[in-house]
Formats: structure tokens, sequence, C-alpha cells
């Protein structure tokens, strides 16, 4: 009866299985020696103590194996254009939601836009806030093209610096009418500013004191977009 005397691995502690002193025998066949040592008879508990130790081993073997095979395609699988550049933006993506973003798409001539009710200018006329249903258009090649302004009264109540729907359902409708058929869904565009009577209008291009980019709305500033640009978040 052989025995195995142990079990190498790739792990950082390969198992072994205690030694004994019993005397090693050579046998001859077929003109070859061959190491031969007879099994050591043991009570039960030290043979189980053998077969939990190469069991750990090669569970040990197994584990790291397994890690460094998901390291290696996680690795391949990583979206390069996720990571930071700290490159000046020159597109980004807005993508419509149920919040901030409830209108943002391609019009039936195919350009982009992006309409709000929630744009604010809290200086306008020595102070007092006033509120704007802004369309934002953009050619289909996502190049600037104009911005359709109305001035609304803002909602009672609201602070002077926080963003909400102005009320003038009747005016975003007639925006929407004129797009004609027209389709919600993300957009890529480049960020522009504008001026309409006094007002800048459009999507600025600005950094934080570390040098970080980002791109924010005007007026309001109660949307800023940031790497990756992709439009799936953006801060209020």
């Amino acid at each position: 009866m052989l025995e195995i005397y142990g079990c190498r691995c790739a792990g950082p502690h390969p198992a072994r299985v205690p030694s004994t002193s019993t005397p090693r025998r050579t046998a001859r066949v077929d003109d070859q020696d061959l190491l031969v040592r007879p099994a050591r008879e043991g009570p039960p508990e030290w043979q189980d103590h053998r077969v939990r130790t190469v069991l750990a081993a090669v569970t040990i073997c197994a584990l790291a194996i397994t890690a460094a095979c998901s390291g290696r395609e996680e690795a391949e699988h990583e979206d390069p254009e996720a990571a930071s550049t700290g490159e000046r933006p020159q597109r980004f993506t807005i993508a419509p939601d149920d919040y901030h973003v409830p209108y943002a798409g391609t019009a039936e001539d195919g350009r982009k836009f992006f309409l709000s009710d929630e744009l604010f200018d809290i200086g306008a006329d020595a102070g007092e806030p006033a509120g704007y249903v802004g369309l934002f258009l953009w050619n289909a090649d996502g190049s600037f093209d104009e911005v359709l302004v109305d001035r609304v009264g803002r909602a009672a109540g609201v602070p002077p610096g926080q963003a909400s729907s102005a009320g003038a359902d009747d005016l975003v409708a007639e925006r929407l009418r004129q797009l004609g058929t027209y389709e919600l869904e993300p957009i890529t565009v480049e960020p522009f500013l504008t001026v309409v009577d006094g007002v800048t209008f459009g999507w600025e291009v600005d950094q934080y004191d570390d040098g970080t980019y980002y791109i924010g709305i005007r007026p309001g500033d109660f949307i800023v977009y940031y790497e990756p640009w992709d439009g799936s978040g953006y801060d209020t």
C-alpha cells in the first residue's frame, strides 16, 4: 500500500503530511528503483487530520486560481472610456428622467432638444427673481442651434435659489407641439452659452478648485453633470 507524501500547489503554504520514522525500502521493478513506503496505521483521528490538511491545501489552491481569473476578467472588460480623463469636455449626454430632465430627445426634424420650465434667474430686474420656459435646440450632429425662451413668474413660496416648475403647462405644451413628432431619448450634444435679454442660457463648462470639470445648466444652476459625461447622473 502506497502513501502520498503531500500536495504541492500554487498557494503560499503547501500542505505536508507529518513525517514518519519508518525505514524506507527499495523494490526493483523492471530495472527501475521505486521508493516504497509502508502506509502508517494510526488512529482514525490522525487520519482525519491528514485528510483535512490535504483538503484545505486544495481549497486554497482553488480560491487563489479563482481570484486571479476574476481579476483578469474584470481588467479585460473594464470600460476604457469610463475612466476620468481630466480634459475639458467637448460633448456630454442628457438623458430624460422623472426629475429635472423630463423632456430631452430628438424632434421630428432631427434636431436634438432639451425643454425645461424650471429655469430661473434670482438677479433679474433689480433683484426680482424670474422664471423661464426654455427650449434648447441642437442640430442633428449635436452642434448648438438656438434657444427659445419665454419669461414666466416663479411659483409662490419657492426659495430664491431653488428650482421648481413654473406651472406654465400651456407654454410647455406649445413648445412640444412645435417639435412635431418627437422621441424622448438620451442626446449627446455640445455645451454652449448664449445671452437672451441680458440673461445667460445654456450649459456652462467650468472647474472646481481641484481642477475637475463639470457642466452646469444656466440660468439656475440646478443640474450639474460630471465625468464620464454619459448622463447617468447629475448633481442638483
